[in-house]
């Protein structure tokens, strides 16, 4: 088979709002998570020094916030921001629904990832 397709709702919930999708999706070097976030939802500051994990949020529905070094960056459905592996970020959900495409992967391409699992992002 020269593709791998899952459904969001048929991948199980790992927190109050992501669905991990890149194991799922048999994903080599790229994560990927579908975030629903629940109106007032806060995902936890983190940021990804460690595993050199840039990241591109994608909004796809609703406004939300996204928090990066202290600098809130105000979103709205189609926007995207891509953020580098040492920023702290944090999605901050406006007073209504919104969901996410959270897309992460090595910084530098051409290193070796060998041993890199992709586990998805945390909002």
């Amino acid at each position: 088979m020269t593709h791998t397709k899952v459904n969001v709702d048929d991948v199980e919930q790992v927190s109050d709002a992501m669905h991990f999708l890149g194991e799922p999706l048999e994903c080599r070097q790229v994560g990927v998570t579908m975030a629903r976030c629940e109106p007032g939802w806060k995902g936890r500051p983190h940021d990804h020094t460690d595993d050199g994990h840039e990241e591109v949020y994608i909004l796809v529905s609703g406004e939300a916030t996204v928090r990066i070094d202290g600098e809130d960056v105000e979103m709205e459905s189609g926007d995207a921001v891509w953020i580098p592996p040492d920023a702290t970020r944090q999605i901050r959900n406006a007073d209504g629904e919104s969901s996410f495409v959270l897309v992460s992967a090595p910084e530098d391409a051409e290193s070796d990832t060998s041993n890199w699992v992709p586990e998805g992002v945390q909002g």
